[in-house]
C-alpha cells in the first residue's frame, strides 16, 4: 500500500475553503490565477500544473479562475523568468532542476529567488537490464562496473545532471566507483533511452521507474531496484536500494513555487489550499494513476528542503566533474 505522507498535525476542512483569505481580511486573491508550466504541453511539469489545477478546482478551493499557462525553453528558465516578475497570483511548477540548472552554470537563478509554497509529489528512480543480462541485482551490476568501468555502456536522457543521472552519480560513490569514469549515452528522452536498452545498443539504464514499469510487467525488461524507500504497489517483485545494501533514498520531486516577496498573508493562503488540495481523493487518484508518490510538504518545510537538496545535489554535480 502507498505511504501517504500527511501534513503533521493538521486538521484540515474542506468546505468553504475556495472563499477564505487571510486573517487580516485581505483581499487576496482578487483575479485570476496563473500555474506556469516551464515546458511544452506534455510531460512531467505540465501534468503536474495541469492536476493542481483540476483538484484546486474540482474541489472549490479556489474561487478565481486558474489558467495554466506553458512557458517552454532552457530546462525551465523561460518559464521561471517569466514568474520573476509575477504577482503571488502566478505560480509555477518546479523540480530539481531549478537547483542543478544553476550548479551547473546553465542558470542564474536558484531556488533562493522564489518564495517555496509546496513540495507536491515525486517519482522514484530506477536501474533496469534485459531479461537475458547477466547482472540479477544492483551489487552485481556495480561490482562489474567497479572492475571495468568504461566497459559497460549506460542509457539516459535527455541530458547529463539531471535526475537520472545524478542518482546513478550517487549510487557509484556509495560503491567507491569515479562517476567521472562512467560510460553514458545520452539520448533525447526516457522512450529513447528504453529503445536503446530493447535495441541491445547499452548494458542498462537509469530512468524514472514509470518509464520502465510496464515494460517490465510484460517481461521485457527487468528492473533491478528503484529509489524509494519501500517497496512499490504494483512492483512487489522489485527490491529497493536500501533492501540492497546502499542507504539511497533518491526522489525525483515536484513542487509549485511563488514569485519572490510574498506577504506572509499571501504564503498562508496558498499554505492552506495546497494543504488542503494534497488531502482530497482527487489529487491522490491523481498521484496513483500517474505511479507518482504522495510527497507534500508545505512552504516552511519545502523551504528546508529545498536547502538540502541544494547541498545533495551540489556534491553530486562537483563528483560528476560538471561543477561549474
Amino acid at each position: 500500500m502507498k505511504k501517504w505522507l500527511l501534513i503533521a498535525g493538521a486538521t484540515l476542512a474542506l468546505a468553504g475553503c475556495g472563499d477564505s483569505n487571510a486573517e487580516d481580511g485581505s483581499d487576496f486573491p482578487n483575479k485570476n490565477i496563473e500555474i506556469v508550466a516551464p515546458a511544452s504541453p506534455g510531460g512531467g511539469w505540465d501534468l503536474t500544473a495541469r492536476s493542481v489545477q483540476k483538484a484546486l478546482k474540482d474541489n472549490d478551493l479556489v474561487s478565481e479562475n486558474i489558467n495554466v499557462q506553458n512557458k517552454p525553453g532552457g530546462g525551465g528558465e523561460v518559464g521561471w523568468k517569466y514568474l520573476e516578475k509575477k504577482d503571488a497570483h502566478t505560480l509555477a511548477v518546479n523540480s530539481g532542476l531549478l537547483i542543478t540548472n544553476n550548479l551547473l552554470g546553465t542558470s542564474d537563478l536558484t531556488h533562493e529567488d522564489f518564495t517555496p509554497l509546496a513540495t507536491l509529489a515525486t517519482e522514484w528512480q530506477s536501474i533496469a537490464v534485459t531479461p537475458d543480462s547477466p547482472y540479477t541485482s544492483i551489487e552485481e551490476l556495480m561490482n562489474a562496473i567497479k572492475e571495468d568501468p568504461k566497459s559497460i555502456k549506460i542509457g539516459v536522457g535527455p541530458a547529463l545532471g539531471n535526475d537520472d543521472h545524478l542518482s546513478l552519480v550517487q549510487l557509484a560513490r556509495e560503491y567507491d566507483i569515479d562517476p567521472k569514469e562512467l560510460n553514458f549515452l545520452v539520448y533525447e528522452g526516457g522512450g529513447d533511452v528504453v529503445t536503446a536498452l530493447l535495441g541491445g545498443h547499452v548494458d542498462f539504464v537509469t530512468t524514472s521507474m514509470s518509464e520502465v514499469k510496464e515494460q517490465h510487467l510484460a517481461g521485457k525488461l527487468k528492473i533491478l531496484g528503484i529509489s524509494s524507500d519501500e517497496r512499490e504497489e504494483g512492483l512487489e517483485d522489485v527490491p529497493t536500494y536500501k533492501e540492497q545494501g546502499v542507504d539511497i533514498v533518491f526522489p525525483h520531486w515536484r513542487g509549485i513555487m511563488g514569485p519572490p516577496g510574498m506577504t506572509d498573508e499571501e504564503i498562508a493562503y496558498w499554505d492552506e489550499q495546497l494543504s488542503a488540495m494534497a488531502e482530497t481523493e482527487l489529487w491522490q487518484e491523481i498521484v496513483e494513476n500517474n505511479d507518482w508518490e504522495n510527497y507534500y510538504m508545505n512552504s516552511e518545510e519545502t523551504a528546508a528542503f529545498l536547502k538540502e537538496q541544494a547541498e545533495t545535489y551540489k556534491g553530486l554535480v562537483e563528483d560528476a566533474g560538471m561543477g561549474q
